[in-house]
């Protein structure tokens, strides 16, 4: 899938409000181009984390994922509960724990 059917196929479940951080509009540069994927059905960003985002890059102080151009990282809040402790988090194409 890529980053645009990602973003529509969430949208579609409704009362989801989609940010796009964008130089210029107070968001830290290294969250520009990803996604965060709230349960706003007000339009409003809440309080607290979103439930979903799509990573265009590694964040510093994260295992490399070796994110680049065209390569990217859904993470879903799936809960902390059975998650195994070690994973390659530049593994391509799976099921993988957050890396931090």
């Amino acid at each position: 899938m890529t980053i645009d059917e990602i973003s529509r196929y969430v949208e579609s479940f409704g009362g989801v409000l989609t940010v796009q951080p964008t130089p210029g509009d107070g968001s830290p540069e290294v969250a520009w181009g990803d996604l965060f994927f709230y349960y706003a059905p007000d339009g409003k960003v809440p309080n607290g984390q979103p439930f979903a985002t799509v990573v265009t890059k590694d964040y510093p102080g994260e295992p490399s994922s070796r994110l680049a151009s065209g390569v990217f990282r859904l993470n879903i809040d799936a809960g902390r509960r059975g998650q195994p402790e070690s994973q390659d988090p530049s593994r391509r194409d799976g099921v993988l724990p957050h890396p931090v």
